[in-house]
């Protein structure tokens, strides 16, 4: 049985990786397989590091969007794959990369997933996390300084440079390609309910696939 697979949009600091883990911790664990699709991020260290700063990180000719066509497609026929790991403090892939093997429900996220035509086609469902510019901001600053070894005045430039203008000329827009949106604010738990059910009801259906 071909797994379901779901696609995770929005742009930085959303909420989309909050709501993957939500998913995953209401479900068998064992049964999602979970890609972000920051992982797919080119590797950049041909570049001097002064240069590879000054990158377009939010347009999506940043990530290697065939490399996860393939894996997503080999997943889809039952075989494993190795998903690259990003090093985000040197902007360049790290060596090896992290098995990935099939499950009942694979989840992406990522900021623009819904962006190219092919990769929109491969999601079953399709899920955008909405969540006003200010929120999203202080997610991430919270997130890079925390996570990624970067400090507040150039994630700040860089969210006036790139994010914000790939968020509004890219992002915002593929939102229209989506199943469900899920706004942020107090309303978000049904939204997430109806999402975790609709899993629930894949996992079930891949144990025991007699069984509508």
């Amino acid at each position: 049985m071909k797994p379901f697979i779901i696609g995770i949009a929005g742009g930085s600091g959303s909420g989309k990786t909050t709501l993957t883990r939500q998913i995953i911790d209401a479900s068998r664990a064992a049964s999602v397989a979970w890609i972000p699709f920051d992982a797919y991020y080119r590797d950049l260290s041909a570049f001097d590091i002064s240069e590879r700063q000054k990158m377009n990180f939010d347009h999506p000719d940043a990530f290697d969007t065939a490399l996860c066509l393939q894996h997503l497609d080999a997943l889809a026929e039952g075989q494993s794959v190795v998903v690259p790991e990003y090093d985000f403090a040197a902007y360049t892939r790290a060596h090896g990369g992290h098995l990935v093997q099939p499950r009942p429900v694979i989840i992406v996220d990522g900021i623009v997933l819904f962006v190219d035509a092919a990769l929109r086609q491969r999601f079953d469902l399709r899920v955008f996390v909405d969540a006003p510019d200010d929120i999203r901001l202080l997610r991430r600053i919270l997130r890079d300084t925390q996570e990624r070894g970067r400090d507040v005045a150039s994630i700040c430039a860089q969210y006036v440079t790139t994010v914000r203008p790939m968020h509004q000329a890219f992002v915002a827009p593929s939102r229209e390609h989506a199943h469900i949106i899920i706004p942020s604010g107090d309303d978000t738990q049904p939204a997430i309910t109806l999402l975790r059910a609709e899993v629930q009801r894949h996992i079930d259906k891949a144990a025991h696939p007699s069984v509508r």
